[in-house]
């Protein structure tokens, strides 16, 4: 098991390191996020003690089931799934960023939590840029205004823009609500909004990461190229375990 993680996660980097090449990019410029729904924590310790130092969970539940195993280890944990506002409190006990921040009454509920703790937390705005309905975020024509509205809030870190991308085995119907991500962000730095001139685009999983690579992704969600196909139900294309 190991190994095979290992070898994988080889592979991986060296496909974000082409995929840079190509698109003329420093690989310096883009990270990999370990997306983990469903991987044991055990598999996820290979990797981190391998060299990994970021991984993203979907669910609650498994955020805690995997602390005692991974609370000491090197690696920074972002939520990165639909997130209810009942559930804040405790996802706030275990990471430092949250990439599905897409409605108002969640970052309100954010914005109180995080007050009453005195801190602050970096968020990704997640765009549904394929407009399918399986998926959360915001209409990409929403994001401008929404991102005006939270930036008053003084403890959320506005951080960027996140995506789930049409997920399809030609090339040419996935790439435009990647490069729809990029346009948005150009969109929001024509505004000059202060603090908002360096937006990180979360987007790209195994199935895409190439083209969002080329259409400037800073980090990429990989799971099923490292750890392995996992059995996840009626729920495959679903945007909570796409990856």
């Amino acid at each position: 098991m190991k190994n095979d993680i290992i070898f994988n996660l080889i592979q991986v980097h060296q496909r974000i390191e082409n995929a840079c090449r190509i698109a003329g990019r420093n690989p310096k410029e883009v990270q990999l996020l370990l997306a983990t729904k469903t991987v044991p924590a055990e598999k996820i310790r290979i990797a981190i003690e391998a060299g990994e130092t970021l991984m993203g969970e979907n669910k609650m539940q498994e955020l805690r089931d995997k602390n005692d195993v991974l609370k000491n280890l090197p690696a920074e944990r972002h939520f990165i799934g639909h997130l209810q506002t009942n559930k804040i409190k405790d996802v706030l006990k275990y990471v430092t960023c949250i990439q599905s921040l897409d409605r108002i009454n969640l970052a309100d509920e954010l914005h109180k939590q995080l007050q009453n703790q005195n801190r602050k937390l970096d968020v990704f705005v997640q765009v549904n840029t394929s407009y399918e309905g399986s998926k959360f975020g915001l209409a990409p024509e929403d994001v401008l205004s929404f991102i005006k509205k939270i930036k008053a809030y003084d403890t959320l870190n506005i951080k960027g823009l996140m995506t789930i991308g049409l997920l399809d085995v030609e090339k040419e119907k996935m790439l435009p609500s990647l490069r729809l991500l990029r346009t948005i962000r150009e969109e929001i730095y024509s505004e000059g909004i202060e603090g908002l001139q360096d937006l990180k685009l979360s987007m790209g999983m195994s199935q895409d990461l190439e083209l969002a690579i080329a259409e400037g992704s800073n980090m990429v969600r990989i799971g099923t190229s490292i750890f392995g196909n996992r059995f996840l139900g009626k729920e495959i294309w679903n945007e909570n375990i796409a990856e």
